[in-house]
């Protein structure tokens, strides 16, 4: 079913279809980046703080940091850590590991030290390179594991000098010095000892082994590091580039989606090195500076998270903004309601934009997106149809069984982008990768989602994610786009909290729009506007408003803290009642008051 679905779905653009097969690169990403830099030498590979880089001195920069890698006695397959931002080095390291054979092991640089402790001693990392504001927390980690080397770098070291002088006035004054005696390695001191370095260096014929390690994570507990290959990324920019055929060398992305994440760097750096795009790099932004670099690049290509455009199209400096520039953006990292979709598309036209948001669903186990909203048809509420040769289908949960078009069931994916497996848990890669009877590797993503007849695929929600209440399954995704289509709410959070007679009973978290204070009024007319609209079995037993909501690292709402925390606070109720049931009856209490008033 799945593959005939695909192969009815063509990608289609004005000038007619386009191929649904691709021939995909057998090299190392280092040689995709390579060949670019052969082709458009003089062309800007990135822009960082203002300063320009072109592809032919990317180049030299990616070999003459292999050289020291090579210097420093990183071999092929030794694993290196990048706890960088987008940053120039975080960049030239990832490419350098790559050329030389190394594995590339991506790190969010704000994660706990517990985590990072968990992530370079897993994945039995040679070298660790992060930025200098955060050698504290890396110097506590080699205090519980053994870590051979430490390399600091700073921001910078990769700007000009009017910058450099502004950063040492401003952001470098925040940081802790290191210590003079510190035992690390500095980045100018590294990229040295690789220009000393004579030996050979070049290692990087194997495609088809790991060459990076991603992190799943965010919304679920346990973070499993993800090995892909270097064909993995290749054949997802050959694949995204195939469907935006206006993808020109020289276009800009605006690469705000962090290098750590599938997102980020599949999309944002390496498809648009291989295209000989423009990446404007950003190591840490604010909605106000990507509205900024936006517009002072004319970026052609954007991409976010919903949250935030929901803050862009608030955003004073955007009222008059002429969008005209744009080629794309893209949505993805999390689901994008039906009504935010409606208001930034509305947004965007009113803005002279040509183009639409289009959404993209997948998941770091195929690097990221893998199934994308065609840009000239669209179905309200799908994340658009495979890539190519990525092929989809619907399976009842828990088994290989494939369902029938319009079946809720768990979605499974295939293709030359799946993962080779997960870093160290070979019990997860039986569970998640499944040879089928067709004989294919499928991923089963965790994920409920629905395939209509014509091959568009619709993202319910995380299996775990689904409430259960009174027997009835009920999909927080959809009360979400309830809730956010009412005119006084910002955002909402759909969860289930435990009930001792339902199993579940829904609750949902209301963020209310700019100016809109909380009230009965507002609780009474959102639940009769959610009545209108949700079955009674579906209905939310309690609305919570607040403020802002908990997110993830990469911008995604934490839903799992807030689940926590409706965990702890029955666990602390049900104490309590335990409490006052010993105590008795208030003349009996021991406490000296009435148990509803010592214990409610």
């Amino acid at each position: 079913m799945s593959f005939d679905c695909h192969m009815k779905t063509p990608w289609l653009n004005s000038s007619g279809n386009l191929p649904t097969h691709l021939e995909y690169p057998d090299c190392s990403m280092a040689a995709m980046v390579e060949r670019t830099a052969k082709e458009h030498p003089n062309l800007c590979a990135y822009v960082f703080f203002g300063r320009r880089t072109s592809y032919a001195r990317l180049l030299e920069k990616i070999e003459e940091c292999a050289r020291a890698l090579r210097a420093n006695g990183i071999s092929k397959g030794d694993k290196v850590s990048i706890a960088l931002p987008n940053c120039p080095q975080g960049v030239t390291m990832f490419y350098a590991v790559n050329m030389i054979g190394a594995v590339a092991n991506m790190i969010h640089p704000l994660s706990s030290e517990k985590e990072i402790e968990h992530f370079v001693s897993e994945s039995e990392s040679k070298l660790v390179v992060t930025l200098d504001q955060f050698y504290g927390k890396f110097e506590n980690v080699r205090k519980e594991i053994a870590l051979d080397k430490l390399l600091i770098t700073s921001i910078k070291d990769e700007v000009g000098p009017v910058v450099r002088f502004g950063y040492n006035m401003t952001e470098g004054r925040k940081h802790e010095k290191i210590p003079p005696e510190a035992d690390i390695i500095l980045w100018n001191d590294f990229l040295e000892s690789g220009r000393a370095y004579t030996g050979s260096y070049r290692d990087d014929a194997d495609s088809h082994g790991t060459s990076v390690i991603l992190y799943s994570g965010g919304t679920t507990r346990v973070s499993k590091g993800i090995c892909l290959s270097s064909y993995n990324f290749n054949a997802l920019a050959k694949q995204i580039v195939s469907v935006n055929p206006g993808y020109n060398p020289g276009d800009k992305m605006l690469a705000v989606m962090p290098i750590f994440h599938g997102f980020g760097l599949g999309i944002s750096i390496h498809t648009s090195l291989c295209q000989g795009g423009n990446c404007i790099l950003v190591p840490r932004f604010t909605p106000d500076s990507y509205v900024k670099l936006m517009l002072k690049y004319r970026c052609n290509y954007i991409a976010g998270v919903p949250a935030l455009f929901e803050a862009l199209i608030r955003m004073p400096k955007m009222k008059k903004a002429d969008l005209s520039f744009l080629k794309g953006v893209f949505s993805g990292g999390d689901s994008l309601s039906v009504e935010l979709k409606r208001k930034m598309d509305r947004y965007l036209d009113e803005h002279n934009s040509p183009v639409q948001v289009r959404e993209g669903y997948g998941t770091t186990e195929c690097v990221t997106a893998s199934c994308l909203t065609p840009a000239h048809r669209f179905k309200e509420g799908s994340i658009g149809i495979p890539l190519p040769d990525m092929y989809y289908k619907i399976v009842k949960p828990g088994t290989c069984d494939e369902l029938e078009y319009g079946a809720t069931g768990e979605i499974c994916v295939a293709g030359p982008t799946v993962m080779l497996g997960y870093n160290g848990h070979e019990e997860e890669n039986a569970n998640t990768l499944k040879q089928h009877p067709d004989g294919m590797k499928w991923v089963h993503t965790g994920d409920l989602g629905v395939m209509d007849k014509d091959g568009f695929v619709y993202f319910k929600q995380r299996l775990k994610r689904m409430i259960i209440t009174n027997g009835y399954n009920v999909y927080p995704s959809q009360l979400e786009n309830v809730f956010d289509s009412h005119d006084k709410v910002h955002m909402s959070c759909v969860i289930g909290v435990p009930d001792p007679t339902r199993q579940q009973r829904v609750k949902v978290f209301i963020m209310l729009k700019k100016g809109i204070e909380p009230s009965k009024e507002i609780e009474a007319e959102l639940m009769e506007h959610a009545g209108k609209n949700i079955a009674k079995y579906a209905l939310p037993r309690e609305i919570e408003f607040r403020d802002s909501f908990p997110q993830t690292l990469v911008g995604k709402v934490a839903y799992r803290v807030l689940e926590e925390e409706e965990i702890r606070k029955n666990a602390q109720d049900e104490a309590i009642e335990g409490d006052a049931a010993q105590c008795g009856t208030a003349s009996s209490c021991v406490h000296g008051c009435t148990a509803k008033s010592r214990h409610s």
